[in-house]
């Protein structure tokens, strides 16, 4: 493709994610090239690329825009992008919208203005309100500085990054270590996590479903903050253990490496067809001792095993404010009422989930959220609420997720949580809690 067709078919996908504002970017982008299979898979990336460019940075380009008085139109957000993030020039725009097939539609002058206007400005202006100056919507800004303090500018910066690819040698199958020498062998470099003892990172984003250690079950894709919060479950072999919200089970999958097939894991989930979809990557990993049970309304699951996990992990349905790398059309998707409700299911599902837990067992609360709402403060009124509950400091479970043996190196943070950012851990953002029923 052209760069004037590349650029073309970065309006087109823009379209379709405007037109189904709701739905994630990625399923769109999914259906997208899905059904344009004559973009070949360089042209696919450069074109995926740009359109989250234009997405990562789209609160500060709709301020541009505005400003100049126009709709942010999927062509203009485009337009704007060249100019102010990649830094393209006014006659490079121009051409690039006006030539070829592709584009036989040369910029009318509502757009001739912007491009005008906007050849050659700083992207982060200094009339710029908080929010944009921050590439934050409004409703988060109060949660991300309460969260980040002095730091928030260091830690949006990293934000606006693209994520590496994360992955977790599959202990049931390999070692970390010949896990990274069969993906070696395929031509893919890895490097091991600072933290997780079973990670694996590569530096881009490289296609890896259809390598063979992939395919094998000898690694999976997930952050690093993801494995550290199934690691510090610490479910160990012969425990019953219940992921509450598994989704596709991807951390059911961690956490029966860590009990080596021994024992049970229940994997919840209101969704069945997320639980559906887990089936093939338990299969794969070769996980046997893993069941699923579908949550309905007027499930009676709950109230009929209480008391009887060693461990229950909820990874709680939350924002996904701390996977803005990866989601970068999330700041946009996500609404202040998304925040309200979000608060209050995560409420219910804690009460839900606070009798499953036997006495001296452990309650690990999760969210991929950097908000204080959904995190430390949810977990401190639970506490409020349950006596027979106490917080179990990150140190000491990270010290007993290792025992017998001694932890290869310090937990990734101190204090009560653990609260991971791109900025500070090179993680997206993960929040967890371990809570512990007393005896």
């Amino acid at each position: 493709m052209t760069p004037s067709a590349r650029i073309a078919a970065t309006v087109a996908l823009l379209a379709e994610v405007a037109a189904a504002p709701r739905r994630p970017a990625d399923a769109t982008a999914n259906s997208f090239f899905r059904e344009r299979r004559y973009i070949g898979s360089g042209d696919r990336r450069a074109v995926a690329e740009r359109a989250w460019g234009v997405l990562r940075q789209r609160i500060r380009l709709e301020w541009h825009l505005a400003a100049g008085g126009v709709p942010a139109t999927p062509r203009l957000l485009v337009m704007a992008h060249l100019l102010l993030v990649e830094r393209w020039t006014r006659e490079g725009v121009l051409q690039a919208f006006c030539g070829g097939r592709f584009n036989p539609a040369p910029p009318d002058p509502g757009e001739l203005s912007v491009i005008e206007a906007l050849a050659g400005a700083p992207l982060v202006d200094e009339e710029m309100p908080e929010g944009p100056r921050h590439n934050l919507p409004d409703w988060a800004l109060p949660g991300f500085k309460a969260r980040f303090g002095a730091a928030l500018e260091e830690a949006m910066a990293a934000m606006e990054q693209p994520a590496p690819l994360d992955l977790r040698a599959n202990l049931l199958r390999t070692t970390r270590e010949a896990a990274a020498a069969a993906l070696a062998a395929e031509g893919i470099a890895t490097e091991p996590m600072p933290f997780s003892p079973w990670g694996l990172r590569i530096a881009d984003r490289r296609p890896i479903l259809a390598s063979k250690a992939y395919t094998d079950g000898l690694v999976e894709i997930q952050d690093e903050g993801s494995q550290l919060i199934a690691l510090l479950t610490g479910a160990r072999p012969g425990m019953r253990v219940v992921d509450y919200c598994a989704g596709a089970a991807g951390k059911t999958l961690a956490v029966a490496a860590t009990m080596g097939n021994r024992g049970r894991i229940i994997a919840c989930d209101v969704s069945a067809t997320r639980l559906e979809g887990a089936v093939k990557r338990l299969r794969r990993a070769g996980v046997d001792n893993a069941e699923r049970h579908f949550l309905q309304p007027g499930d009676r699951w709950v109230k009929r095993r209480a008391g009887q996990f060693d461990r229950v992990l909820v990874d709680a349905p939350c924002t996904g404010t701390g996977t803005w790398r990866r989601n970068p059309d999330a700041r946009s998707r996500t609404q202040a009422r998304d925040l309200e409700e979000l608060v209050t299911k995560q409420r219910e599902i804690l009460e839900t989930v606070a009798e499953l837990v036997r006495p001296g067992g452990r309650l690990v609360y999760a969210t991929c959220s950097v908000l204080p709402e959904e995190n430390g403060s949810q977990v401190e009124a639970f506490l409020a609420r349950h006596g027979e509950y106490e917080a179990v400091p990150v140190a000491e479970a990270w010290g007993e997720a290792f025992a017998p043996a001694n932890p290869p190196g310090p937990p990734p943070c101190d204090g009560r949580w653990m609260e991971l950012a791109p900025h500070s851990h090179g993680t997206d953002g993960f929040f967890a809690a371990v809570l512990r029923r007393k005896e």
